[in-house]
This record gives C-alpha cells, sequence and structure tokens, in this order.
C-alpha cells in the first residue's frame, strides 16, 4: 500500500501554525501522543486538489532546531530521522511577517534540511501596520523556495498555498534550495564522514547529528562510537560551532531583508496591541482588569446559565414523571428511573455552565489575552519559586488538570516543572463545577450584594481559594526541592484579535460533547453501580426490615405513606452502599457530613463531578415519592436522625471547602504518574491534599455550625 503523502507544519509559536492546521484540515482531524512520549501530535488530512489529499501533521511550535523541551525534541527528532515515521515529504514553514528576521533564521535551518519547503507568510496586516512592506518575489527568489502570503484565520490565500503545494508535490516547482550558508566550511571536511556514516541528505543534518548523537535515538552504538571519536579527533567545540552558524545565518538574512523588506520608519510604529498592553499590562490596572475578568467569567456561570439549566432540569423533571407513570413497578423501572435516569439528570443539568466556562476561556486564548494573564502574574510565580511559565498549565487547571498537568512540558526547568504538576490539581476544574453549584444553591441565598450575584461571588472566591493555596503549596515546595538550574521566563506576546466566534461556538459544543461522553461513561457505570449497592443488602438485615415494616403497616393502616417513607430510608441504610457510608462516617462526622455524603466522597474519587450523581440516585433510591421534586429540592429536605437540616451553612460550606482541596480524580493521578515517572509524586500529592482539606473542612465546620 502507498504511503500518504505527508506534510509537516513547522514555525514559532504564536505565528499563526495552528490556524492554518485548522484551515487545512477542517473537522478531519485528530489528536494523539508521538510514539514513546507524551507529546501530543495533532494530525488530519487535507483535500489539496481534486485528485490530491495529504496528510497534515502539526508539529510543536519551536523557535529553532536546537531543542530545549519535550516538545521541540520532537519535532528535531521528526525532522532529523530519516526512518521516522512522522518524517514529512514536504514542510511547510509559517513565517510572522511582522517579526521577519527571526522567523527567517528558523525557516534558513529548515531549508538547510534538504527537504521540500514552502513558506506560509502570516500576520501580513500586522507588519502593514507596523510600515513594513514586502517584495513577495523577490523573497521567494533570494531564500529559494516558494513563498505565500496567507491568512488562515479569514482563509486567506489558503488556495494559492494548496495550488503550491500540488506544484511541489508533482515536482512541477523546486523547493529544496541549496545550502543558505556553507557549513562545511564552518565545520570543515570531517562532516561529510558524518553525513555518510548516518546516511543524511545534508551536512547541516550531519551537523545536528554531530551536535546531539548521545541524544538522537535513531543512531546505533557503532555509529555513536565512531562520531565522539571524530569529533574527538577534530577537536569540534558545540558551542562555538553553533555561535558561527547563527552569526553566518543572520549576515545572510540581513542581506535579503535589505533587498526585499521596506519599513517606512526605523522606530516600530506602536500599532493597536502596544496602545492596548500599556493598560493591560499596567502593574495596577491591569491586575484591577484580570479581576474584573474573572469577576465577570464568574457572574456570568450563573447569570447566563440560569434558565438553560432550568429547562434541562425541567425536562428530565417530566421524563422521570412520564415514565414513573408509563412503566409497570418493578425491578426495571427502579433501575431506568432510580438509577439510569437519575444519575445522568444530575450531570446534564450543568452543561449549560460548562459551555460557558469554555466560552470565556477560548475567547481569553482567542484574543491574545490568555498570555498577558502569564506576564500579569509572573511576578507573584517568582515570589513562590515559580515563573509566568507556570501560569498557562495553572490555568488551563480551570478547564480540566490532566491537559494542564500535560502542558508543563514547556517548562524547561525540572524543579519549576515538577511543583507545577504538584499543585496544578488545586485549580478548580469544570468537574467541580457541578459539586460547586448544587452545593452552593443549597447553602447561598441567591440575592444581590449591591448590583452582584452572591453565588457567584462565592463561586469566585472558591476559584481563587484554590489559587492562593497553590501559591502557597508551590512556596513550601520551592524550599523542599533543592535544584540549582535556574531559568529566565521569556514569551512573545500575541497581538490582540477578534475572537474567532465560529471557533468559541465550536469549542463549547466540542467541550460539553467531551464532558459528557467522558463523565457519561463513568456516571452511568457509577450510577448503575450504585443503584444496585443502594437496593439490595445483605438478605438477613433486608429481611428483618422487610417484615418489621409488613408488621408496622398492619397495625398502623392509617399511617402507610408515613411508614413508606421510613420503609425506604431504613431499607437504604441497610443496604450495601448504606453499610459502606456508616462504616465511614464516625470518621467525616467532624466535617458535618452524614454517611450519604461519606458515599459521595468515595465514588466521587473517580471523578469529581460524580458527587451529583450519586446524590441523585441516593435520594431517588431512598425517596419514591421523590420524583417530581429536582435533586436541589431533596436535597434540602433532607434530615438527619435527629431532625435537623443535612445541609446547613456550615456543612455546606465545609463540603465546599474539601471539595476545592480534595485530590478526588483518578485519572489526574494517572497523568501525574506518567508525567513525573514514578507513583511517588501522585501519592504525595494525594496525601498532602486530603489533609489540607480534612483540615480546613473541619476547621470551616466548626467556626459555623
Amino acid at each position: 500500500m502507498q504511503r500518504t503523502y505527508s506534510i509537516a507544519l513547522v514555525g514559532n509559536p504564536n505565528s499563526g501554525k495552528s490556524s492554518l492546521f485548522n484551515a487545512l484540515t477542517g473537522l478531519n482531524q485528530k489528536v494523539g501522543n508521538f510514539p514513546g512520549v507524551t507529546v501530543d501530535k495533532k494530525t488530519g488530512t487535507s483535500r489539496i486538489s481534486d485528485d490530491f489529499t495529504a496528510h497534515i501533521i502539526d508539529l510543536p511550535g519551536t523557535y529553532s532546531l536546537y531543542p530545549k523541551s519535550a516538545d521541540e525534541q520532537v519535532t528535531y527528532e521528526v525532522l532529523l530521522n530519516r526512518n521516522n515515521a512522522e518524517r514529512p515529504d514536504m514542510i511547510v514553514v509559517i513565517a510572522d511577517a511582522s517579526n521577519l528576521k527571526r522567523n527567517l533564521l528558523f525557516c534558513s535551518q529548515i531549508m538547510d534540511l534538504k527537504i521540500p519547503v514552502i513558506i506560509a507568510l502570516t500576520m501580513n496586516d500586522i507588519a502593514r501596520k507596523k510600515g513594513i512592506t514586502i517584495d513577495i518575489p523577490g523573497l521567494e527568489r533570494l531564500m529559494g523556495v516558494p513563498v505565500v502570503p496567507i491568512n488562515p484565520r479569514k482563509n486567506k490565500g489558503i488556495p494559492q498555498l494548496k495550488k503550491k503545494i500540488a506544484e511541489v508535490q508533482s515536482a512541477k516547482i523546486p523547493a529544496i534550495p541549496s545550502e543558505f550558508i556553507n557549513i562545511a566550511g564552518i565545520t570543515g571536511d570531517w562532516i561529510n564522514e558524518v553525513r555518510e556514516l548516518c546516511v543524511l541528505p545534508s551536512n547541516y543534518g550531519a551537523l545536528h547529528v554531530a551536535c546531539n548523537y548521545l541524544e538522537l535515538s535513531y543512531l546505533n552504538a557503532a555509529q555513536r562510537i565512531r562520531i565522539a571519536a571524530l569529533l574527538d579527533e577534530v577537536g569540534f567545540h558545540k558551542g562555538k560551532i553553533q555561535a558561527e552558524e547563527v552569526m553566518q545565518r543572520y549576515q545572510r538574512i540581513s542581506q535579503i531583508m535589505q533587498q526585499c523588506v521596506v519599513e517606512v520608519s526605523p522606530l516600530k510604529r506602536t500599532i493597536q496591541s502596544e496602545r492596548i498592553d500599556k493598560i493591560l499590562l499596567h502593574p495596577l490596572w491591569g491586575n484591577i482588569i484580570l479581576l474584573a475578568v474573572l469577576f465577570l467569567l464568574f457572574q456570568s456561570i450563573f447569570w447566563l446559565a440560569e434558565y438553560p439549566m432550568d429547562w434541562v432540569e425541567s425536562g428530565f423533571r417530566y421524563a422521570s414523571g412520564w415514565l414513573n407513570d408509563l412503566l409497570p413497578d418493578g425491578f426495571f423501572k427502579d433501575l431506568l428511573v432510580n438509577g439510569i435516569l437519575a444519575g445522568i439528570s444530575g450531570i446534564a443539568v450543568f452543561i449549560p455552565q460548562i459551555m460557558i466556562l469554555f466560552g470565556f476561556i477560548t475567547i481569553m486564548e482567542d484574543s491574545g489575552y490568555m498570555a498577558r494573564i502569564s506576564f500579569l502574574t509572573d511576578r507573584i510565580m517568582r515570589s513562590v519559586g515559580l515563573n509566568g511559565r507556570s501560569v498557562m498549565p495553572l490555568i488551563s487547571g480551570m478547564a480540566c488538570a490532566v491537559p494542564a498537568i500535560m502542558a508543563t512540558r514547556t517548562i524547561q526547568n525540572r524543579k519549576e516543572r515538577l511543583i507545577t504538576i504538584m499543585v496544578t490539581p488545586l485549580m478548580s476544574c469544570s468537574a467541580r463545577l457541578p459539586v460547586y453549584t448544587i452545593l452552593i444553591g443549597l447553602v447561598v441565598p441567591d440575592k444581590k450584594l449591591v448590583i452582584f450575584n452572591l453565588q457567584g461571588l462565592v463561586l469566585m472566591g472558591l476559584y481563587l481559594l484554590g489559587f492562593v493555596m497553590a501559591l502557597i503549596v508551590a512556596k513550601v515546595m520551592s524550599w523542599i526541592v533543592k535544584v540549582k538550574e535556574r531559568t529566565f521566563f521569556l514569551m512573545e506576546l500575541p497581538v490582540y484579535r477578534a475572537p474567532r466566534w465560529k471557533n468559541v461556538g465550536i469549542t463549547m459544543i466540542e467541550k460539553a460533547k467531551v464532558f459528557v461522553t467522558d463523565a457519561g461513561k463513568v456516571i452511568m457505570i457509577i450510577s448503575v453501580l450504585l443503584w444496585g449497592l443502594a437496593t439490595f443488602g445483605p438478605p438477613a438485615q433486608m429481611q428483618a426490615v422487610d417484615a418489621k415494616y409488613a408488621l408496622l403497616k398492619h397495625k398502623q393502616p392509617q399511617n402507610i405513606q408515613e411508614l413508606d417513607k421510613e420503609y425506604q430510608t431504613e431499607k437504604l441504610e441497610h443496604s450495601f452502599a448504606g453499610i459502606m457510608g456508616h462504616a465511614i462516617e464516625p470518621a467525616i462526622r467532624p466535617l458535618g457530613y452524614d454517611w450519604k455524603i461519606g458515599i459521595a466522597l468515595i465514588t466521587s474519587f473517580a471523578a469529581r463531578e460524580v458527587f451529583v450523581g450519586t446524590m441523585a440516585t441516593l435520594y431517588s433510591v431512598g425517596d419514591d415519592s421523590g420524583n417530581d421534586a429536582t435533586l436541589r429540592e431533596k436535597m434540602r429536605a433532607a434530615k438527619r436522625a435527629d431532625g435537623t437540616p443535612v445541609y446547613t451553612l456550615a456543612a455546606g460550606l465545609s463540603l465546599l471547602i474539601f471539595y476545592v482541596f480534595a485530590m478526588q480524580c483518578m485519572s489526574t493521578m494517572a497523568i501525574v504518574r506518567r508525567e513525573t515517572g514514578s507513583w511517588r509524586y501522585p501519592v504525595i500529592q494525594f496525601i498532602y491534599m486530603a489533609g489540607i482539606a480534612y483540615l480546613c473542612s473541619f476547621v470551616i465546620y466548626q467556626l459555623f455550625k
């Protein structure tokens, strides 16, 4: 079978590479991992012409071919290893026209690997605003490869790029230039021996093998031994040769820029993004605006989601009542209504809030504001032993800790990466949102504080509390973890752009789908399992309960309705679930929790959002007269044995604090194990987070009870 023609997209971060990937592949894309590593691999297919479909791979963004992180190492291995299954037949280098000199350095390095290259020139509108004019035909002639100006966000230039790709693929136009600089002139003739030994198409590829032969996985022992001996013979100095290479590249790039690029003024014009940054990155006003943005986000989660949540809740209430009336009493009806439907309804009602959360996050990312948050918080991060590069994983943790922890691969310092991994789960993820919402709705009054919703203020406080605790733990860990390696936070700020509303909408829908399918699988399994545990129990105990209430109903026929309620409650207490809950109740009673909450704490270790599904199942099984009541109404009516409410202000706040801090997620522990290579770290993480959660919940309950 003939291998599909493969095209790799490479470029600096924030150059428009991801936008081009989306424009070329549309919905025909998927995300996986590169073989042997945990770095994301985005691939897709694109119809280039009527008879030509190509496999597109979006390689991690990098500034040069000298890797400093796991992501850059992947790009390096893919481009240099001729035996790599991902090695492309063609490379499209995305270059930022508004910062052309630096981008051409990376372009020239890629060109010298002797793989067909096309330069896709992005950010042309920004270049024009800076007063930069680029002679495209002249640049194409001097670089020796096709150059196509594009704007993937607006789908401009994509047909022209596809046409160039088709022409290069069919060999109608050349795309492999002569050497950009004379590598052998820098190194000496010994580079030819390395090239022949490793069967490489270019001297530049051979230079990279000489620089990194110990790290490159595709070299065998004999090749490494010979290269080491050869480099020792010639007195190879890696740093000196790399510096000479970069200097010669910039000399030629400067000559090309003189001929092809015209700037209206030698001083870079102040464009709109820079004017906005004077406000948004201001030490005082920038932080005030950031707090206002977060405040708006959490207010909106309650305000905008109120009506759709009511609609979803009413729909499930109607469906539950309809099925209850339609189906005959028995095992199947009980399983369907009180097991499956109750569990699903407990989570589906929160889909509007999840969509709003991801919608706001996407808008901040798409507009370029998310990167500014890293700079605003860099000073705070440094005070606790981290830097601004740790902010992006922490912010991503508001959506989900799993991809957030994977995002720490861009942190080069081992100490900072480890600490970031260890504290990221303290950030309140979307899985906590259903728990926060149901509990805030129970114990916090739905009223205005001046013009602000009190429930929204409490929600924002919970998110900030997780962030503050993450900073405190990071500071403590920075004292414990001893690594002397120093790093500097350098990040290029993307220009501000209007959000792509279509992209925001697609992201909201996709995240809702993922939330429903991923959480739905777990919730469905646990709901059915929990229904079984709550319905059945040790035969002797269950028979004793049946006999007791059969006798009571016979003696007190006038109290049958009240006796039925007591019968369901006692039957639940003597079920397997009840026994399990009562077993841990002594440990959680000081926190204000009853045995039903204890069951939810156990089941929600699979995933935090399962707490709501567990409550829905337990209160449905325990009260067959409440099919028309919502979960919040059932929980609000819940009483202890002494008649006092279960969900008082003290108990509700205690439970909220517990879920802010506790590690209730098996998936997060698994990804920490994979990223750190040891079970020691997830175990430490679980213990310290459980300890903080228990202690803080205990204090809160004792203060408010």
